[in-house]
C-alpha cells in the first residue's frame, strides 16, 4: 500500500471495557482511607481524562477538596492497583480482529490513551493487542495528556505517518481529533455521553467489524 493510512486507537472505551475494573479500583483506594464506595455509574461517567481527574471529580463528589493532600495519595495507590487490574476487563467484540484485519491491510497502528503507559501497556500484553502497536503514549508519557493535541501528534509522528485516522469512543477523543485536525471514527458502545452525530466524527460504527470496511471506504477521501 502506497502512503498506508496510519490508525491510532484510544483504548478504555474503544477497545477494552476496562469500566468494572476502575470502578472497583477506585472503591478500593477510597474505602481504604475510610471513605464512602461509589456506584458503578458515577466512576463510569467520570472516565476519560486521566486518572488525576478522575479522582479530583471523585473527591468531589464525596464533598472533599478536589486537589487537597488525598489527592496524591488516592492517585498514587490508584495506580499501584490498577497495574494489574485486568480481571474485569474486557475486548470488545470483534476489536481483536479489527486490529488483525488493518494490520494485514499494511496500516501502521498506534495507541493514544489518557491511561497511565504502564496500565496500558499491561492490558494490551494481558490480551495479546501489544503486538499490533508500533507506538504507544499513554496519559503520563509527555507533559499534555488528552484533549490536548501533543499525545495524538506524538503518535502520527512516531509511527512517521503522513496520514491518520484516530478512533475513539468520547468528547475527550472527539476534542483531541479536532485540535490536531485528524479525522475521528467514533465507537458508540464505548464512555460517551453526548450524541454520536454531535461530536464531528467522520466515522461512526456500533460494532467492530465494520471498522476495517469503513475505513476501506474512507481511505480515498483521506
Amino acid at each position: 500500500m502506497a502512503d498506508p493510512i496510519a490508525v491510532i486507537f484510544d483504548l478504555d472505551g474503544t477497545l477494552i471495557d476496562s469500566a468494572p475494573d476502575i470502578h472497583a479500583a477506585a472503591n478500593r483506594v477510597f474505602e481504604g482511607k475510610g471513605l464512602q464506595p461509589f456506584p458503578f455509574d458515577v466512576v463510569r461517567g467520570f472516565i476519560g481524562n486521566g486518572v488525576g481527574i478522575l479522582v479530583s471529580r471523585l473527591l468531589a463528589t464525596s464533598g472533599l477538596d478536589s486537589n487537597g493532600p488525598l489527592h496524591a495519595e488516592l492517585v498514587r495507590d490508584f495506580i499501584n492497583i490498577y497495574e494489574e487490574a485486568v480481571d474485569l476487563t474486557s475486548v470488545y467484540p470483534g476489536a481483536a480482529q479489527a486490529l488483525a484485519d488493518l494490520q494485514a491491510a499494511g496500516h501502521p497502528m498506534g495507541l493514544c490513551t489518557n491511561k497511565p503507559e504502564r496500565p496500558a501497556r499491561a492490558a494490551l500484553a494481558h490480551f495479546g493487542l501489544d503486538g499490533y502497536f508500533q507506538v504507544v503514549i499513554g496519559g503520563d508519557s509527555l507533559a499534555d495528556r488528552k484533549p490536548h493535541p501533543a499525545p495524538l501528534l506524538a503518535t502520527v509522528n512516531g509511527l512517521h505517518a503522513r496520514r491518520a485516522l484516530f478512533v475513539g469512543d468520547s468528547e475527550v477523543d472527539a476534542e483531541t481529533a479536532q485540535a490536531a485536525g485528524i479525522p475521528l471514527a467514533l465507537f458508540t458502545g464505548g464512555y460517551r455521553k453526548a450524541a454520536p452525530e454531535t461530536l464531528g466524527a467522520r466515522v461512526i460504527f456500533d460494532h467492530h467489524d465494520a471498522l476495517p470496511r469503513l475505513l476501506a471506504h474512507l481511505v480515498p477521501r483521506l
